[in-house]
């Protein structure tokens, strides 16, 4: 199953954006990217994320009648060149990167 197939959309807002830029080094790739709309046609609506090593979507581990507090970091594609330029996508694979959404209470 690839993450388009899920169906989902997963699109975070700023909070959630925010959130995750503070726990994972990352760019958030801009709606208006020219390459968001490719992106969203191979791996359905996301909030897209790049770095050093290639493309990333954030999937919110939810529990059934509950908010998602946390969500996992999934790679979709690797850098293929030295220049950051050309990506090279493969199947979805989880990065055991956990992302804490939910707000700390005391």
């Amino acid at each position: 199953m690839n993450a388009k197939d899920q169906g989902t959309v997963m699109k975070l807002n700023e909070t959630q954006i925010s959130k995750t830029l503070t726990q994972f080094r990352a760019q958030v790739l801009a709606e208006d990217h020219p390459a968001v709309a490719q992106f969203c046609e191979m791996f359905g609506q996301h909030t897209f994320f790049l770095d050093n090593r290639g493309l990333y979507v954030l999937e919110l581990l939810e529990v059934p009648g509950m908010v998602a507090e946390n969500g996992e970091i999934v790679s979709l594609a690797n850098w293929s060149d030295a220049d950051f330029t050309k990506l090279t996508t493969h199947q979805p694979e989880p990065t055991g990167v956990v992302i804490h959404l939910a707000e700390v209470r005391h």
